[in-house]
């Protein structure tokens, strides 16, 4: 097996990203294959004598995609990009599954444009893992789609089903909808008419949950719309980075403060690992019919090598195949529901 590598993509590439790239393959034993200039990936791979000895490969593309960019136009004006050549790589077998930080908007273009979608799919959804009280959940879509319809959300619900199996070891999760109240009358037209639909989808479906019980840990999968999931997800990193400095700053304020903070060391390194995204490394493009994941812009090496482990782990356990064989049963399903759905007119 071998993954194809965006090396050019994040904020400290391609350095780190080889370097995590390289820490993954090394643990797992699978093969790399590295998009980027040669020349810079060359310099890189130099600094690891060890790499001569894993299966690296590496792909030339002299060009990359930019963080300020408009992806549309840069993929078009940049047809030997990283993103680009590494996505047509997976796609024409000599990779199994593709990981970038970089441009996320590219990354998605990219990965669509080369893999297409799944059938009975009309919107592919970023799959994030997130923290919760008691354990990690799901979150999708988280950027992938800006403006939803109802029916996008019950396919997200069906894919962030399969994915929670697959990821989290929940043989029934339970899906929720966010949304601005938990009745089922609350929110807006697209919240209100997917709660409808969710209610009768071949998914374990607990209602509505409020942004305040996101993290609260009562749903395994929360569904929700690319825009606001997005700026969820936003939101809790500043959070979690505002909580810490200000217990930096309480703590170092005061003698005892500082004495109070060398014995509570362990337990922040412990909440810093539970909320750390580093941890999970990046998120699937779920509904593209190909292995695409998506991490941070500023992916340390440590999530740079989980990412590539998370993308081992879903060629292994074909996650692709599960959320075609899963979105089948779903259309099944509302064909028995509704005959009509079935009629080509």
């Amino acid at each position: 097996m071998r993954i194809a590598i965006d090396a050019m993509g994040g904020d400290d590439a391609p350095s780190t990203i080889i370097d995590g790239a390289l820490v993954a393959a090394r643990h797992l034993q699978v093969g790399l294959l590295l998009a980027g200039p040669q020349a810079v990936v060359e310099t890189e791979l130099a600094r690891h004598p060890a790499a001569r000895g894993l299966d690296v490969g590496l792909l030339d593309t002299p060009e990359r995609i930019e963080m300020g960019e408009a992806p549309a136009a840069a993929l078009r004006r940049k047809p030997r990009a990283s993103i680009r050549l590494a996505a047509e790589a997976v796609r024409d077998g000599h990779a199994a599954a593709l990981f970038s930080a970089g441009h996320t908007g590219a990354s998605l273009m990219a990965a669509h444009a080369a893999f297409g979608l799944l059938p009975d799919v009309d919107r592919p959804a970023l799959a994030t893992i997130i923290p919760t009280r008691h354990q990690p959940a799901v979150l999708l879509d988280s950027g992938a789609t800006v403006g939803c319809r109802p029916q996008h959300l019950v396919q997200f619900a069906v894919m962030g089903s399969a994915y929670a199996r697959v990821a989290l070891g929940r043989e029934t999760p339970r899906v929720a909808l966010l949304s601005v109240g938990e009745e089922e009358s609350k929110g807006n037209d697209l919240t209100r008419e997917a709660h409808r639909l969710l209610k009768d989808a071949p998914v374990h479906f607990i209602g509505n949950v409020e942004g305040r019980d996101v993290y609260a840990g009562s749903a395994d999968v929360i569904v929700c719309d690319g825009f606001t999931g997005n700026i969820t997800l936003k939101v809790a990193e500043g959070l979690v980075e505002t909580i810490e400095a200000l217990l930096h700053d309480e703590l170092s304020a005061t003698f005892s403060g500082r004495v109070g903070s060398v014995l509570y060391r362990q337990a922040f390194r412990r909440f810093r690992r539970r909320v750390d995204y580093s941890e999970y490394g990046g998120a699937p493009l779920v509904g593209v019919n190909g292995l695409c994941i998506v991490g941070h812009g500023r992916s340390s090496a440590k999530a740079v090598a989980n990412a590539v482990t998370l993308a081992v782990r879903a060629v292994r356990e074909d996650l692709v195949g599960r959320l075609a064989r899963d979105l089948q049963r779903m259309a099944a399903h509302a064909s028995v529901l509704d005959p009509r759905s079935s009629d080509p007119a």
